[in-house]
């Protein structure tokens, strides 16, 4: 076991940010659920974890550009051990992006932390960079000459995958959306307005101090920019549930009946199943089958089913999504959702490390089990029926590029509009939609609706 640190050094946000922040790096844990874990296991207080998540979200989102500021100041950088370099990002991210905090300070307890998690020697070589980072400034990014190189220092992307959405979407659009990933994420909620109208959900969130609006993006919506709304008297009595905006198209894009029996073929956690039950009505014979393929995840599905009010129309099922043809008959649902397992680079904002864990193989794995998913359930749709595949990624071999495939093997089935309001419309080209996150603020998210022939 390592030294002993002080409990001042190791209860502090900044040792705190710095130890999650190489529990991300080691791959231990998204960022995102790793945060929470951190926040109750340090018991921060709410000034403290709101530092701790500005932290540990800007130093990992900023990486690479974070690293391209500190190879001047540093001579010998394989012989610097891996958490010294992250404690060093730390603090030039401190430096460098937020002004509320004096310099000494961040400089002084990136010294405290360096002599304590490290040594005497360690402390010093932190306090000459961190120094001489201060004198010097951060070195401009015109010295890459390379314009892909350095849009890709920019915005903290890896080369392969800015080169990838540049030929996607061009330069300045690739520009602006990883520029956009560095914004704060905000959370948002859906409401289920059987129970509640929007207007009302707002004014009871206004009582708690929850500072929130609806959505521009869906009309279940709304958008908190300040309080906790999982904290909210409406969260617990099933009136609202944690889900984001572009997500939440999916189910009325499906054009859901109360009669309907539904198969949602990927579900865990459950948050488009339960939106999916609200347009059902058991007494009419409405059903959604929810498959996993893990027995937590299953699990998760009927807390939520069991909390929203709507488990009377829920039916739970472990079973893989390529085995739906095996375990179901021809034409047994009359709507289907493939939610399709994905890259998650529509998430980037809020899981930043997704950006450099994914390698250019995985585009060639990830659609193939795809379509594996689409072959398997398209037999089990109703002439007429409707079948929705959505991703959270903005890779058009996960997209457009699957669907194009999948619909040259299958002429019976072809696309169809995607139902959104007239802020959204302008995403869809060729009758499917793409949501890129610097456009609405939402996650990145894909839509195509497919209708069997009848």
């Amino acid at each position: 076991m390592g030294k002993k640190i002080p409990t001042r050094v190791k209860n502090s946000v900044r040792y705190v940010a710095l130890r999650t922040i190489e529990r991300v790096d080691n791959g231990g844990a998204y960022s995102n659920l790793l945060l929470n874990e951190m926040i109750n296991k340090s018991a921060l207080g709410e000034k403290d974890s709101r530092l701790f998540t500005e932290l540990v979200y800007g130093t990992i989102s900023r990486k690479l550009l974070l690293e391209y500021y500190l190879t001047p100041f540093i001579q010998n950088p394989k012989k610097v051990d891996s958490w010294v370099k992250n404690l060093l990002s730390l603090s030039i991210y401190q430096l460098v992006f937020l002004d509320k905090i004096p310099d000494h300070a961040i400089i002084n307890e990136a010294v405290e932390i360096g002599k304590h998690r490290g040594n005497i020697g360690i402390a010093k070589f932190v306090n000459g960079v961190l120094r001489a980072f201060q004198r010097e400034g951060a070195p401009s990014l015109d010295k890459i000459k390379d314009p892909v190189e350095r849009l890709s220092v920019e915005i903290s992307m890896p080369q392969w995958l800015t080169e990838k959405l540049i030929k996607q979407m061009g330069i300045e659009e690739t520009r602006k959306l990883g520029l956009s990933l560095f914004e704060k994420s905000h959370v948002s909620g859906r409401v289920d307005t059987r129970e509640i109208s929007i207007a009302d959900a707002l004014e009871e969130l206004q009582k708690d101090h929850i500072e929130a609006s609806a959505s521009q993006v869906s009309p279940y919506g709304v958008v908190a920019d300040k309080g906790f709304l999982a904290g909210n008297y409406l969260f617990t009595a099933g009136k609202l549930t944690i889900q984001d905006e572009s997500s939440m198209l999916v189910a009325p894009a499906m054009q859901i009946e109360k009669n309907h029996v539904v198969l949602d073929a990927c579900a865990a956690p459950g948050g488009k199943t339960t939106h999916i039950a609200t347009f059902l009505d058991a007494s009419q014979g409405g059903r959604v089958k929810s498959l996993d393929i893990h027995d937590h995840k299953i699990k998760l599905i009927k807390q939520n089913a069991e909390r929203l009010h709507v488990k009377e129309v829920v039916d739970t099922e472990k079973l893989d999504a390529r085995k739906v043809g095996e375990e179901f008959p021809a034409e047994y649902f009359d709507r289907i959702l493939v939610d399709a397992p994905c890259s998650g680079l529509g998430l980037m904002r809020r899981k930043p490390d997704v950006k450099y864990n994914k390698t250019a193989q995985d585009f060639e794995q990830l659609p193939e089990i795809q379509l594996e998913i689409l072959e398997s359930v398209a037999h089990t749709l109703k002439q007429c029926g409707i079948m929705v595949y959505s991703t959270c990624t903005i890779a058009e071999e996960e997209n457009q590029e699957v669907v194009a495939t999948f619909l040259k093997k299958h002429p019976e089935f072809k696309k169809i509009d995607v139902a959104v309001n007239e802020v959204v419309q302008s995403a869809i080209k060729d009758q499917m939609l793409t949501l890129y996150p610097h456009q609405l603020g939402t996650d990145g998210f894909f839509i195509c609706c497919m209708q069997k022939v009848c």
